[in-house]
C-alpha cells in the first residue's frame, strides 16, 4: 500500500497548469502597457490628488503662471514625461556665478588698498556684467517662452525616444475677446539615439482664461488638464493644425 501512495503523489497535472498560465500572460502585459500610457496621457489627474488653485482673475500674469504650473504637474507625471530642466539649470548657473563674482570682487576690494585692487575690481565688474548680460540674452533668445521640455522612452521592438517642447504666452484681450492662454507644441519621435526620425509634429492652440477660472479665481484643473491632454495627444498622433 505504501508504494502505491508514493507513486501517485507526484502528479504531473500542476506543472502544465502553471506553464499554461504563465506563457500566455506575457503578451497581454505588453499590449496593456501601451494602452495605459496613451489613456493616462489623455486622462486628467483624479480630483482627490489636487490642491485648490486660486488666483487674482483680474491679472493675466497670475492666471498664466497658474496654467504653466498646472501644465508642468500634469505632463511630468511618472507615466508621461520626464521634465528636462536644462534652461533653468543654465540660468541658475549664470546667476550664481555672477553672485560669486560680485561677492569675491567686493571682498577683495574691501581687504586690499584701493589703488592696488583697482585692476582686479575692474575685472570683477566686467565679468559680472558679462555674466548678467549672458543670463538675460539666454532667457530671451534661447529659452524664450518655453515652459516645459519633456522626454520619455518606450519600447516598440526597439527603444523609442519621444521629446516634447511646449511654449506658452498670453494673447492680449480685445474689446470682443478676453485674454487667452496660447500653447505652442513641438514633438519629435526618434530611435537609435536620435539618428532615425520616426515622426514629428507642431501645433498651436489657445483658450480664453475664462474657460479655466471662475469668477472667484478658482481654477478648474480637470478641465484644463483635459484640454492640455487633448492637444498633446493630437500632436503625438500627428493630427496637427
Amino acid at each position: 500500500m505504501a508504494p502505491r501512495t508514493r507513486k501517485s503523489a507526484p502528479s504531473p497535472s500542476p506543472a502544465p497548469e502553471r506553464n499554461g498560465d504563465v506563457a500566455p500572460a506575457v503578451p497581454p502585459k505588453d499590449e496593456t502597457s501601451t494602452v495605459v500610457d496613451v489613456d493616462a496621457l489623455l486622462a486628467p489627474v483624479p480630483g482627490e490628488e489636487r490642491e485648490e488653485v486660486k488666483v487674482n482673475n483680474a491679472s493675466a500674469t497670475d492666471m498664466k503662471h497658474a496654467c504653466d504650473d498646472a501644465l508642468k504637474r500634469f505632463l511630468s507625471r511618472p507615466d508621461l514625461f520626464k521634465q528636462i530642466h536644462t534652461h533653468t539649470d543654465v540660468r541658475l548657473a549664470l546667476g550664481w556665478l555672477s553672485v560669486l563674482v560680485a561677492g569675491a570682487t567686493g571682498l577683495y576690494g574691501w581687504r586690499v588698498p584701493f589703488e592696488q585692487s583697482k585692476p582686479a575690481v575692474w575685472a570683477g565688474v566686467i565679468a559680472y556684467v558679462i555674466l548678467t548680460v549672458a543670463q538675460t540674452l539666454y532667457a530671451y533668445f534661447v529659452e524664450g517662452d518655453i515652459v516645459f521640455v519633456g522626454k520619455r522612452k518606450t519600447f516598440d521592438k526597439r527603444i523609442v525616444t519621444e521629446r516634447i517642447t511646449i511654449t506658452s504666452k498670453t494673447t492680449p484681450s480685445t474689446p470682443q475677446t478676453p485674454p487667452a492662454y496660447a500653447l505652442g507644441l513641438a514633438y519629435v519621435r526618434s530611435a537609435a539615439g536620435g539618428k532615425t526620425l520616426l515622426g514629428k509634429g507642431r501645433t498651436h492652440e489657445e483658450r480664453p482664461y475664462t474657460e479655466f477660472f471662475d469668477d472667484n479665481g478658482v481654477m478648474d484643473q480637470e478641465r484644463f488638464e483635459r484640454w492640455v491632454g487633448g492637444v498633446v495627444g493630437r500632436v503625438m498622433d500627428g493630427k496637427t493644425q
